[in-house]
């Protein structure tokens, strides 16, 4: 694309957001009455950031969760006001960000569509004539005339997704939509998105799958803790991130704000306290402590465990779980029969569990308990659910949950139904 020809999509100009973190409710509450601020601090999102993306391209934004990728997107699109700054965007959008959030669960799948595309500020005219490749697209059947809220998740995805990438917009803006449905739909979406790209449509892509990033992204934009970190080509962007995750910590101000970004402000927990999680933590392979992991690095579970009471045989355990609630793995010390002991009241204990991670690449919730067996009734003494999220980071997404780490094989069988030249995929 030649300098003089390339026409501005979207600029973005010394964006700032800032989130107000309190200690406790009432410190929020009491600065709405206008009291002398106690346990609240500020956290940038996003602190100075500057963007230029052009039109027809395809440009990308990477980095671990809390970075501010998901919060310029909204900005953007005007989900969401920033502190300070300015965005100019050139041309009408569509976007992939909370699949379905317009759509009113009482209302049939056709009736959901005409007012997401109103929404959208089309007329009905125009919805009718989008109307039977939408449906095409979504291929859910005679379900589009059942209420949405009888819908499975599946279903549910397909359709918003077909509403928000058939209204012919020139600007996409897509967070980690791609990966929606089965194999069959997530191929669909794909086939959409390189027509969106053969169109000269302007793409700004978010995703932990670096493999998309790079096979899809024309330029790359690494953010990290809020800032700015760097601009260039997708494979020098993403070698520039990897490098982060070997040592996020160490840049800018440290890694408290990068941990207490990635822990559930609303946290559930419950359990009889006998015994109690002080502690928690994930270290990558270098034992350093981490919210992001890379697909196939090895990293260890921490946390810590103070006992209370005399307990026979405790059960120290962990789960993860998609964005949409669902459990995708997890342990726990008697299964892997690791501990079988008594613990006495006043000692604590450190509980790690290592593995290599196999997940895909997007982001996770980790759910930590300590449990047992008092006779034969199963007592919960501490279980904190869904406390910390977690990012994978994935430079090969397969299909699925995770991936099984195949070796693929190739060879050729001769006229003679010999087997020769064969290939073998590197170790």
């Amino acid at each position: 694309m030649e300098e003089m020809t390339k026409k501005i999509a979207i600029r973005v100009s010394g964006l700032k957001k800032v989130y107000k973190l309190y200690n406790k409710p009432s410190d929020r509450l009491k600065e709405a009455f206008g009291f002398k601020r106690g346990g609240v601090k500020e956290h940038y999102a996003l602190n100075g950031i500057d963007m230029e993306i052009f039109q027809g391209e395809t440009v990308g934004i990477i980095g671990t969760n809390g970075s501010g990728k998901s919060t310029i997107l909204k900005i953007i699109t005007g989900v969401v006001n920033p502190t300070a700054g300015k965005v100019e965007v050139d041309g009408r959008i569509s976007a992939l960000l909370e699949l379905g959030a317009g759509f009113n669960m009482e209302y049939n799948g056709i009736e959901n569509v005409y007012l997401n595309g109103t929404m959208m500020g089309f007329s009905e005219k125009e919805i009718d004539e989008r109307l039977p490749e939408i449906l095409r697209f979504a291929d859910i059947g005679d379900y589009v005339y059942q209420p949405v809220k009888t819908y499975s998740s599946g279903m549910f995805v397909r359709l918003a997704f077909a509403v928000a990438i058939n209204i012919e917009p020139e600007i996409l803006i897509v967070d980690e939509a791609l990966s929606v449905g089965d194999v069959f739909f997530q191929a669909k979406c794909y086939q959409k998105f390189e027509e969106f790209k053969k169109q000269g449509k302007t793409i700004v892509f978010v995703s932990h799958d670096l493999s998309s990033i790079s096979k899809y992204c024309d330029r790359v934009y690494l953010l990290n803790q809020g800032n700015l970190l760097g601009e260039g080509k997708p494979k020098e962007m993403i070698d520039a991130f990897k490098q982060v995750l070997a040592g996020q910590y160490e840049v800018e101000d440290g890694k408290e704000d990068v941990i207490d970004s990635a822990l559930n402000p609303e946290l559930l927990e419950y359990g009889t306290k006998q015994a109690e999680i002080t502690e928690f933590y994930i270290a990558d392979e270098k034992n350093m402590k981490t919210t992001a992991v890379i697909k196939g690095s090895s990293f260890t579970i921490r946390m810590r465990v103070k006992f209370y009471e005399r307990i026979a045989a405790p059960i120290f355990a962990f789960t993860f779980k998609n964005i949409k609630g669902t459990e995708i793995t997890g342990t726990n010390s008697m299964v892997e029969k690791a501990f079988l002991e008594p613990v006495e009241a006043g000692e604590e204990k450190e509980i790690s569990f290592t593995q290599t991670m196999s997940l895909q690449g997007g982001e996770y919730l980790l759910s930590l308990g300590v449990t047992g067996y008092n006779g034969s009734d199963f007592q919960v003494y501490h279980r904190l659910y869904d406390v910390l999220n977690v990012t994978v980071v994935s430079d090969k997404d397969t299909v699925g949950f995770f991936d099984m780490n195949s070796r693929v094989t190739v060879e050729t069988i001769s006229r003679r139904g010999e087997k020769v030249i064969p290939y073998r995929q590197e170790a």
